[in-house]
């Protein structure tokens, strides 16, 4: 049976360790912080609970199976509550598209509530409509996610999708996959919009970034009865019932190696084991620069990834408030007078944009235990450059974009925001990179240009190391939950192969 280390409690690295712990491997799981979840943790202040994590679930199917994988029911463990209004979009000059699922109503069409809307807002882009959500099912079909394509970083592989990446026109943009069936820019910028959500640029990442309009139309938007923190430490709690080792309030400070294998992997406290196959779910700057700092292949391998595009960053507001708000869906977006302009600023220039777009998340609305009673949780995210591209002091400027961000909320949605106010903090790309060791604070890791979703800067395992291997938003850029997911999916069957 082999022994196999996984670095970091993410998501990406809980379902990497479920997987190896319930295939028959010796799985020991590290985690520096005291909580399961990585960025998708929960904490408490005043009777709140604020969650880090996504801002809804999307395939739950994906999770599922991990508890699955030993004959485990995840609906013992968590609570799946489905949100029916998936997102409002919100525009300054009043327009407002609601993207609605049949899924929670138990509709057939998740669709038609869509269709509706298309034809209120855009009637000239019904045909134009039906078009793309037919070429959209035809790429879903035939599984052409960039983090799902590239199962391997090999050019067989690469060869083998060249045909698909062809016939769908892969090249195009997000944004330009979008305007080819669609002349509305309000439906346009809705569409495309999954792609910055991710920390990718919609008119520089590729076609397949616009296909989670179709599939959260399909499959619906999920919320975990509790928070992303709450379904992390579900997943810790599964991978120790199968029998799993959690090390926690350890970071990891060396991977030893020896010749061209990941020997030993040792702690701050001094802890050090020798194992057959380690993973890392951290971020891989931090995996090469920090933890193998002193091997050859470490320093080697940072300045290599240097080059590459990295994902920006985002600067999010966690507040509570007095009253509860209906008429506020779960999830709300605030777009900005500029679509593109904005995304140059932020992905080209590397500028902290005069306008922005505002990614609302209200949870206590799905989820009422989240608040105390008579009051409400709110998450206010932004997209940010990442501060090799925006090295301003956000001690400073951090409360400086809170006000705005704050003011934008009460402006548009919650005019007496700020006599309603309970508690409030921020999150900063400076936050991000101390606790996470998120290279330059960047939220996603690597870019998900196109280039580098389809062959990755490294992929599921070292080139050199034979028995070092990757998962997380690292090993597949630009893909979310789903690709970290399926990251783990993808490094368990390799390590299962060839560590056996």
């Amino acid at each position: 049976m082999s022994r196999v280390c996984v670095i970091g409690a993410g998501l990406g690295g809980l379902a990497l360790a479920i997987r190896l712990q319930s295939s028959g491997a010796e799985t020991t799981l590290i985690e520096a912080h005291e909580a399961p979840g990585g960025q998708c943790r929960s904490q408490t202040r005043e009777g709140f609970t604020f969650d880090s994590g996504p801002a809804a679930l999307a395939e739950p199917a994906a999770v599922a199976e991990l508890w699955q994988l030993a004959g485990g029911d995840m609906a013992e463990d968590v609570e799946l509550l489905p949100l029916e209004l998936l997102h409002r979009f919100n525009w300054p000059d009043g327009t407002l598209l609601d993207v609605t699922s049949g899924i929670a109503g138990g509709a057939s069409d998740g669709g038609a509530a869509m269709r509706r809307e298309v034809a209120r807002i855009a009637p000239d882009d019904a045909a134009g409509y039906e078009e793309f959500l037919r070429w959209s099912d035809q790429a879903l079909r035939e599984g052409t996610a960039p983090w799902r394509v590239a199962a391997r970083r090999d050019l067989t592989n690469l060869a083998r999708s060249a045909p698909m990446f062809a016939r769908h026109q892969a090249w195009r943009s997000a944004y330009g996959t979008v305007a080819r069936f669609i002349k509305s820019e309000p439906l346009r910028e809705a569409i495309s919009l999954a792609a910055l959500a991710e920390g990718a640029n919609p008119f520089a990442s590729g076609a397949f970034h616009a296909l989670d309009h179709k599939r959260e139309l399909d499959h619906g938007l999920w919320w975990p009865k509790g928070g992303f923190g709450k379904l992390a430490a579900a997943m810790a709690s599964r991978f120790e019932q199968l029998g799993g080792t959690l090390v926690a309030r350890d970071p990891v400070l060396h991977i030893h190696t020896l010749g061209d294998r990941a020997s030993e992997v040792e702690c701050v406290s001094g802890w050090r084991q020798r194992f057959d196959a380690v993973a890392s779910s951290a971020d891989m700057m931090h995996t090469y620069r920090d933890l193998l700092g002193s091997s050859n292949r470490g320093p080697e391998m940072a300045r290599k990834l240097l080059r590459r595009s990295f994902a920006p960053s985002m600067f999010t507001v966690h507040f509570g408030v007095e009253g509860s708000w209906p008429g506020i869906p779960h999830n709300t977006v605030l777009m900005g007078q500029r679509y593109k302009g904005m995304a140059q600023d932020i992905f080209e220039h590397g500028l902290l944009p005069r306008d922005f777009i505002v990614f609302l998340t209200h949870a206590s609305l799905t989820d009422p235990g989240l608040a105390p009673p008579g009051k409400s949780t709110f998450r206010a995210k932004i997209v940010v450059a990442n501060q090799a591209q925006l090295p301003i002091d956000w001690d400073q400027a951090g409360p400086l974009i809170e006000r705005r961000i704050l003011d934008e909320v009460g402006r548009r949605l919650i005019p007496d925001l700020a006599d309603r106010l309970v508690t409030k903090f921020h999150v900063s790309p400076r936050d991000l990179a101390l606790d996470f060791n998120m290279w330059a604070g960047s939220a996603s890791g690597f870019a998900a240009t196109r280039n580098q979703s389809v062959w990755p800067p490294v992929g599921e395992r070292d080139a050199s190391l034979r028995n070092l291997y990757f998962a997380g938003i690292g090993a597949r850029p630009g893909g979310g939950l789903a690709g970290v997911l399926t990251s783990a999916r993808v490094a368990a069957k390799r390590i299962l192969e060839e560590q056996r």
